[in-house]
């Protein structure tokens, strides 16, 4: 539906309220002597409601096309209810003033004359109410948009951190197996063959574990083994390893590659031979998992590509709260690994539609809770106003604008959380969806 075609509609009843609550208050309740009578004044009034309700309209969205800087918004509001304000009282009096003069035949003094403040406070009132419970519908669910994009922004932001630190694995350990391989075609041929075949298992797993956030670390451990056996073949005695075959609870997980990172990284920066073996240990101990190796630091290291530990902390930082610990005493270097028990799913389009439907679920339920607060204020504040209204000036019923307004937008609430409108969107966006599937 059009936006103009939806603020006719808008208008129109709001103009049939307005009448209606007219009639009640200060008309003869209905009570005509003709049918033409009862046209006239039904048109006058969606006449003033057309006119004020369109001017506002207009106002509003004039404010909503300037750019405001943040936390501007209470100065937003002031100027938009100041200006509803001088809106209404010039446009209820050019329609007053032609009325009067163009139809009843009045002069310009005697109409000037005869003006009051009584003549120009219901119409105010009304437009009042209407713009103020617009403001709030409107302010408020601009802060819930807000919300949602912010949590949909970080969700995605996150997916496409973790989706850039997992890519860096894939040619980061292919980089460093080859480097080896090199190294074995010059020193040991046969080795070299061996080590390809092996290789080629090793790769295999990391291929297929590199998209998960998170694995059982028993499947870990047997990957950290198999690196090893590639590490033996190259290094021979230069290099001993104790790799445990279980933990103490199989559904135990840690972040996948991590312990082929850090064996990697105890090969780079010490040296290996024979008569100084590098020893590596790994075991289970107080909910982590500690990888330790004696240091014998290299006299010269080359460059890196800073994926190794870096890469750990950041995955680590973003499927949960648990640190990463390290230490280096210049003696023995140790890193514990926080083991975690959140299921194994997949961080790719997976992880933003379950993401869309919490936040979409977690949307729905603050509209839910926002439409009940809003019914529990209702019949706390209207009957109090209700009492302050009789017991101060009974004669003026003014209780009825802020229990009209208040009333009509609790009815347009609910209308867009349960009503005809929610239903609708919901169908035409699994029709679009649909079609764009095709």
């Amino acid at each position: 539906m059009r936006k103009t075609t939806k603020n006719l509609i808008l208008v129109f009843v709001i103009g049939c309220a307005v009448f209606v609550l007219g009639n009640v208050l200060w008309g003869d309740r209905f009570q005509y002597e003709s049918t033409q009578d009862f046209i006239i004044e039904f048109t006058f009034y969606q006449l003033y409601a057309f006119v004020l309700g369109y001017s506002n309209m207009y106002f509003f969205d004039y404010l909503n096309g300037r750019k405001w800087k943040e936390g501007e918004t209470p100065i937003r509001i002031i100027i938009g209810i100041f200006g509803s304000v001088i809106l209404t009282l010039l446009g209820l009096f050019v329609l007053r003033l032609l009325t009067d003069v163009f139809l009843n035949g009045q002069t310009v003094e005697n109409f000037l004359a005869n003006e009051s403040w009584k003549a120009y406070s219901f119409g105010l009132w009304i437009t009042l109410t209407i713009v103020v419970s617009f403001h709030v519908f409107y302010f408020y669910n601009k802060y819930q948009q807000k919300k949602v994009k912010e949590s949909q922004l970080v969700a995605k932001t996150e997916t496409a951190k973790f989706e850039s630190l997992k890519n860096q694995l894939d040619p980061h350990f292919l980089f460093n197996s080859l480097n080896v391989l090199t190294s074995l075609i010059d020193e040991n041929p046969r080795q070299a063959e061996k080590f390809t075949t092996k290789l080629s298992k090793v790769y295999r797993y990391v291929l297929e574990q590199k998209d998960k956030d998170l694995i059982p670390v028993e499947e870990e451990l047997k990957f950290a083994k198999s690196y090893m056996d590639l590490l033996k073949m190259r290094f021979e005695d230069g290099i001993t390893f104790k790799i445990p075959d279980t933990v103490s609870d199989p559904d135990l997980k840690i972040v996948p590659l991590s312990l082929q990172l850090l064996l990697e990284n105890a090969v780079k920066h010490n040296t290996i031979k024979s008569t100084k073996p590098l020893s590596i240990e790994i075991f289970e101990k107080d909910g982590s998992l500690i990888i330790k190796n004696n240091v014998n630091p290299k006299a010269s290291i080359e460059k890196g590509t800073k994926v190794g530990l870096r890469n750990i902390n950041q995955r680590y930082s973003l499927v949960s709260k648990a640190k990463v610990e390290i230490t280096n005493n210049n003696k023995e270097f140790k890193v514990k690994l926080p083991l975690l028990t959140q299921k194994i799913k997949k961080m790719k389009t997976d992880y933003i539609n379950d993401n869309s439907k919490y936040l979409r679920a977690k949307k729905r339920v603050e509209d839910l809770k926002g439409f009940y607060g809003s019914i529990v204020a209702y019949c706390i504040v209207i009957p109090f106003l209700i009492y302050i209204n009789l017991s101060t000036s009974p004669g003026f019923h003014w209780f009825w604008f802020p229990m009209g307004g208040w009333g009509l937008g609790i009815v347009i609430q609910a209308f867009q959380i349960f009503g005809y409108g929610a239903s609708w969107e919901q169908r035409k966006i699994r029709e679009i969806m649909n079609k764009e599937n095709l």
